[in-house]
Parts: C-alpha cells; structure tokens; sequence
C-alpha cells in the first residue's frame, strides 16, 4: 500500500521512528537495530515500508533496505510470527545472518530474540528453509567471484551454503571452501549436515 517513507527523522525510540514527510508525521514501527542505524534527528531518511491494516489499526513497519523488508515479510508468513515477532529476530540479527542461520538449522541464535522460544525458532527453520536462497544474500557475490578465481570454489547449492554460513561465522572464505571441499559423500547430504562436517574439520 505504502512502498516507502522518504523525509526528515522527526523522532526515534527503541521500536518507533516518526518521518515527517511535506509536514506529516507518519509513526512507522521498526526494530532496534534499524533505530541503531538510523540518521538522527533532522537528518534525512527513507524507510521501506510493509503495511499491516487490521480492523482496529493501521500501522507501518519500516526498514532501511529492501533486503530487510523481503525477510520481514517471509518471517511474518511463519505461525506463531506476527509483525512484533519479526521485528524482534531482526533487532538481534541482520537479514544475511538470519538467512544463514535457517540453512545451519541454527535455531538457538534465532531464539536469543525476545519473546521467540525454542519451538518458534525451529519453526522459522521448517517454514523458510526452502524460501531461502544462497544467491539471497550478500556474501554470495563474493563466492561466485571466488568461484571464478579459485578451482577449489564451492560448486554445488550445498556447498554454497555451508561457504556462507562459515563464512558468517567468522572463518574466512578460503579456508571455508578448503573445509567444504574435502567432505566426502557431499552429493548425499543437506546443507546442514555438509555445515557441520565442515565445523569439524576447523577444529
């Protein structure tokens, strides 16, 4: 309904940003990393913005990328995750660390989110593991450059997310691709699975 709100930061709390926009304020919600991250007050910004319109409200939810709000609207398709939900994982976590984190099945970092337990968590896992894709993120250009500079790329979707995720852990990308590489039977397992035999070969 409302692609964007593009105007003067008027006022910001931990979970609301007000934008004056040609002299209108529009309350827009947001997560405490986007408040973080936020021009002050006087400076100009554009938030994204997803429209949720019920009965008794009317309210935006707004966000400084197009790539947070794309999460956003995936992590609100997940039962048990409302707007409040989805904006509470995004104040722990940035849309690429939430992307690799499903592809693990690394549900305790989804969990350190208030108010999401143990069992939503997982369920974030189930519900979008297959609606996330590597090419999604930011990190996959640099694998797709790697993969033209280096014989030892990741070539395989597998591969790819298990280089990902390591490298969103920490571990740099080409002793990620060496660790991935030399895990046998690859073709026969999941990307969670490739993830964690790839850990065991860092230590």
């Amino acid at each position: 309904m409302i692609a964007y709100v593009n105007g003067i930061v008027d006022d910001i709390t931990e979970d609301n940003a007000v934008i004056d926009v040609g002299g209108v304020g529009y309350n827009v919600k947001i997560s405490a990393d986007t408040a973080a991250r936020l021009p002050g007050i006087g400076e100009a910004a554009k938030l994204y913005t997803y429209t949720s319109v019920r009965e008794d409200s009317f309210l935006l939810y707004g966000f400084l990328t197009r790539d947070d709000l794309e999460i956003f609207k995936k992590l609100i398709t997940v039962n048990g995750i409302g707007p409040k939900g989805g904006l509470s994982i995004l104040s722990v976590m940035g849309a690429d660390d939430l992307r690799f984190a499903i592809m693990s099945g690394d549900s305790k970092a989804i969990a350190k989110a208030p108010g999401i337990g143990a069992k939503t968590a997982q369920r974030v896992i189930l519900d979008l593991k297959d609606k996330i894709r590597i090419d999604d993120t930011m990190i996959d250009r640099e694998i797709a450059a790697a993969g033209a500079l280096n014989p030892m790329a990741a070539d395989s979707v597998q591969k790819q997310e298990a280089v990902a995720a390591l490298v969103s852990l920490g571990y740099g990308q080409a002793e990620s691709l060496k660790a991935v590489n030399s895990i046998e039977g690859i073709e026969e397992m999941d990307s969670g699975a490739v993830l964690k035999a790839a850990l065991k070969k860092m230590f």
